[in-house]
């Protein structure tokens, strides 16, 4: 029977010798506690700032364009109010998915003494990274931007600039969550005022000349609907993939199921934490996961 690409590069990691743990140097010291994580990417750093851009963007035109020059204060601070703190918690997640380590596995212990450590026993295997020379967990892949092997790697986004894994899921979840929100809000206050604007003379709408202003509402049109199409579709998958359990890069190569399956409630509670509350959609909160899984370094 042929196998597949994943299997033929698991028999190759199985050769004995294969880990050469004498070409590995000692590890690494620790990062101090607390250190921030930060991946120093230019095309992922670019990226996150075109992210904040386009946020203050759309909060000045919402701001600026549609709610001061409306009739009824009422409708302006309520959708002010809801707009503002939609956005900042969406910045917030962003700078949360960011900045916080994904499950990054140890650099450089594939040494021979934290492999003697593990006491092998006859016919036990284990998987090195022979890029980040790291003894790897289950489920952890290689990120080439990081430059590390990440627990449950989802994927590489460059407009958080960081990989999407275990330890910072649920602040990816929310940022596309917290998009697809204001989008969808900017959208609906754009239509609004484009009704107001026709029915009242253009000069009194806004306080900017008419055709800044058709300008302005535009392009945030534009910007509401190209983000709101795609962090719904990102949200969606990012659901599907904590509910079945499968991170998108082991869909892609198919890989076979190892790890003992939960239900789609139970799935969610390790990503976002135990137990349910409120502070699933905070993104301040980190989430205690519980009786997370056991990586196995040993198979």
């Amino acid at each position: 029977m042929k196998k597949s690409p994943a299997n033929r590069c698991r028999d190759i990691e199985r050769q004995a010798g294969y880990l050469q743990p004498e070409h590995c140097a000692p590890p690494p010291p620790l990062p101090r506690s607390g250190a921030m994580w930060f991946i120093r990417d230019c095309c992922g750093i670019v990226c996150g700032v075109i992210t904040w851009c386009l946020v203050f963007y759309a909060e000045f035109v919402v701001l600026f364009v549609v709610l001061l020059p409306a009739k009824n204060l009422l409708y302006s601070l309520i959708n002010g109010a809801l707009f503002s703190t939609l956005a900042f918690l969406a910045l917030a997640s962003h700078a949360r998915a960011m900045c916080t380590d994904p499950g990054a596995v140890p650099k450089g212990n594939a040494t021979k003494e934290f492999i003697e450590s593990l006491h092998l026993k006859p016919g036990q295997v284990v998987y090195k990274c022979p890029k980040c020379c790291s003894i790897k967990p289950d489920r952890a892949h290689h990120c080439s931007v990081c430059k590390r092997c990440i627990k449950k790697m989802d994927h590489h986004c460059p407009w958080v600039n960081n990989c999407v894994g275990e330890k910072n899921q649920k602040f990816f979840v929310l940022f596309t969550m917290y998009i697809a929100l204001i989008s969808l809000h900017a959208l609906v206050m754009v239509a609004f005022h484009f009704i107001f604007c026709f029915e009242s003379n253009w000069t009194k709408c806004s306080a900017f000349s008419p055709p800044a202003t058709v300008i302005l509402l535009i392009l945030l049109c534009f910007e509401g609907l190209l983000f709101l199409i795609f962090t719904s579709v990102m949200l969606g998958t990012q659901v599907h993939s904590i509910c079945t359990d499968e991170t998108g890069i082991e869909h892609l190569k198919k890989e076979e199921r190892r790890w003992a399956k939960r239900t789609k409630w139970m799935n969610m509670r390790v990503v976002f934490g135990h137990p349910f509350s409120i502070a699933w959609l905070s993104p301040f909160a980190t989430p205690d996961h519980g009786k997370a899984d056991y990586y196995q370094y040993v198979v």
